[in-house]
């Protein structure tokens, strides 16, 4: 390959920021949102926390000086040393770089490092899943055998289930391994998604409760609230949007809600007398 003066020009002589356009950028942005995914395991862990109060604010600021610096501040950067066309599918873009510094070995090395990312964030899933599991089962929206724990404390019964799960990964690679990761990449978004919509919406209700004086809010609050939730959910449901447009496979996975949205209706309603019957006992105790 040879040798291109590093910078902004890389950018400006490629095409600029948007070479194939905008929509592809915006379509892409499911991949986008699957990098970010697991950021909500800072308010699962709130509850093993000491202090949260104190100790949450600090980790949230953290956490995002950390996405601005290791996240965007690395992509600005490759986007800086070496041409979009030089990258491509199936290959970390770090492992490109690196691959062509001319330092023997420099990728397989970064091949370990993102190995190494990548079951830092399985980990991380097996953490919070089996956790949030281990709080459905408790509160009734679950099987009883998912809130068994062990004597250091861990959910193993979500976990268990978890890790069954992700199994079906490796089935899906060996069936069809061109599309197995854009099928987990958009079905993980579509999950991610999910999650992040409902935590705003909570955050929305207490805000209209607080409104009322039925709760107090936090001290620690998100900025601009409730406008920027809403406009979170707006983001949201445009993501989902730029999915169905992305066929075959983000298409489906959006037409999957077809089926998916009606059965945890239904599960809800199979559910919903457990689960205040669970509270009702709760409380009384």
């Amino acid at each position: 390959m040879p040798v291109i003066p590093a910078g902004f020009s890389i950018i400006s002589d490629s095409g600029g920021f948007f070479p194939n356009g905008i929509l592809p950028a915006f379509v892409i942005i499911q991949g986008v949102v699957f990098a970010y995914a697991s950021i909500e395991l800072i308010g699962t862990t709130a509850g093993e926390t000491e202090d949260p109060r104190k100790v949450m604010p600090g980790a949230i600021r953290t956490v995002v000086a950390r996405l601005l610096v290791f996240y965007v501040g690395s992509v600005l950067l490759l986007s800086l040393l070496l041409p979009y066309t030089a990258y491509k599918a199936g290959e970390s873009p770090f492992v490109t770089f690196f691959g062509t510094i001319g330092i023997q070995g420099a990728d397989i090395i970064m091949n370990l490092v993102v190995l190494t990312a990548v079951l830092s964030s399985l980990n991380a899933g097996l953490y919070s899943t089996g956790r949030i599991l281990h709080s459905m089962a408790v509160s009734g929206s679950a099987p009883a055998a998912l809130a068994k724990m062990n004597k250091a404390g861990v959910p193993y019964g979500g976990i268990a289930v978890t890790a069954a799960v992700t199994v079906i990964g490796v089935a899906l690679n060996a069936v069809v391994p061109s599309a197995a990761f854009e099928i987990a990449l958009n079905i993980s978004a579509l999950g991610i998604i999910s999650a992040w919509g409902v935590i705003v919406l909570c955050q929305l209700k207490l805000w209209k409760l607080s409104q009322r004086g039925e709760m107090a809010r936090p001290d620690f609050r998100m900025f601009g609230a409730p406008y920027t939730g809403i406009l979170t959910l707006v983001f949201l449901f445009a993501v989902l949007v730029l999915m169905a447009l992305d066929y075959p496979v983000g298409t489906w996975t959006i037409a999957s809600l077809i089926l998916i949205a009606p059965a945890l209706v239904i599960g809800w309603y199979l559910l919903r007398d457990r689960i205040y019957r669970l509270a009702a006992e709760r409380g009384q105790s």
